[in-house]
């Protein structure tokens, strides 16, 4: 199947939408919604790496540190989906192995920020970096995968709102989850469900207004290590709670809202005490080299040998330095004997 089959065809008053979300290169399937996470995940690692080696880091740390944080991260969110949405795996008539399928769709920002905060962690243990400073530097990057991201949402048909005929109305087809592609009729045509708000390309919109609030507030007010990454943790709840009531997918209901709802309110709390507990913590210690490899010499050594080159440099220059007291010792050379008239 060509590449170009089923990409959305653009018409005034609409926003389109693909008719296949995957395509096969012989046996290899190639997934709009990998793609999306995928690319996601670059831009994260590619916008931390700049961001640590302007707080001083070295080059591939947020490489080094990421191999810890993503595969926790993916986990974490898929369990996070599987656990607030259980029906369609281990509910009546649902396939277990279905659990497995992350191409097809259910990741959870809240595990994957959770899990994914545990590896890196673990990565920021094990190459020297402090915590509070990755994650400050994670935080706007994160936002941007996570706009990505929901355009994998976009490729599979899912994540949209209520009926509407608004001009940026999003077209839905009848989708087939397990085929990955759009039902068609008698004459092979996509069969169109209707049109609806866009709910995803709010949340990716959302995510990055959120994203550059992120640096312009470590660039203009110089927030507390750790506060940019728990100004992330409170923002991006306010607008999920808007965005998550617009949304019209079946969901798991506690007290009469949207269990993403609940949740997205326990994480704007937390946020506000990661806020307030990171204000209070005494900053991380400027970041120091991590072996003396990297230099020519030990550490100190270059300064030392600085001081001998100079004082050499002096006394070549002047012979009376010689006859200075000595600093080191406080001490000052001998004069020289010389012969005195015997007194009478």
């Amino acid at each position: 199947m060509s590449l170009l089959a089923g990409l959305p065809t653009v018409m005034p008053g609409e926003i389109p939408s693909p008719s296949v979300g995957v395509w096969h290169l012989g046996p290899l399937p190639v997934r709009g919604y990998a793609l999306c996470i995928l690319a996601g995940i670059v831009v994260a690692v590619w916008l931390t790496q700049r961001r640590l080696e302007a707080r001083g880091h070295r080059q591939g740390i947020a490489i080094d540190i990421s191999a810890w944080a993503v595969p926790f991260g993916i986990l974490g969110g898929r369990l996070y989906h599987l656990i607030t949405t259980p029906q369609p795996y281990f509910g009546e008539g649902g396939d277990p192995w279905k659990a497995f399928a992350i191409y097809e769709g259910g990741l959870g920002i809240w595990g994957a920020v959770a899990l994914g905060a545990v590896g890196a962690a673990i990565g920021c243990r094990k190459h020297g970096v402090a915590f509070r400073d990755f994650v400050d530097a994670a935080a706007p990057g994160l936002a941007i995968a996570q706009a990505m991201g929901r355009f994998g949402n976009w490729f599979n048909n899912e994540i949209y709102g209520a009926p509407t005929d608004l001009p940026w109305k999003l077209r839905i087809y009848d989708w087939d989850t397990s085929a990955g592609r759009a039902i068609v009729d008698a004459q092979g045509n996509p069969v169109v469900k209707g049109y609806f708000h866009p709910t995803f390309l709010y949340e990716a919109l959302w995510c990055l207004l959120l994203a550059a609030f992120l640096v312009w507030l470590g660039r203009r007010h110089s927030p507390r290590s750790g506060q940019v990454f728990a100004a992330y943790v409170m923002g991006y709840p306010v607008g999920r709670i808007v965005i998550e009531n617009m949304r019209t997918d079946s969901a798991n209901l506690i007290l009469g809202q949207r269990v993403n709802t609940w949740v997205s309110i326990l994480v704007f709390l937390l946020g506000a005490y990661l806020w307030r507990r990171f204000g209070r913590m005494e900053q991380p210690p400027t970041p120091a080299p991590e072996s003396d490899e990297d230099h020519p010499w030990p550490a100190g050594a270059a300064e030392a040998d600085g001081q001998k080159r100079k004082s050499t440099a002096e006394t070549a220059e002047d012979p009376s330095v010689a006859e200075r007291p000595d600093a080191s010792n406080g001490t000052a050379p001998t004069a020289p004997e010389v012969d005195r008239p015997a007194q009478s």
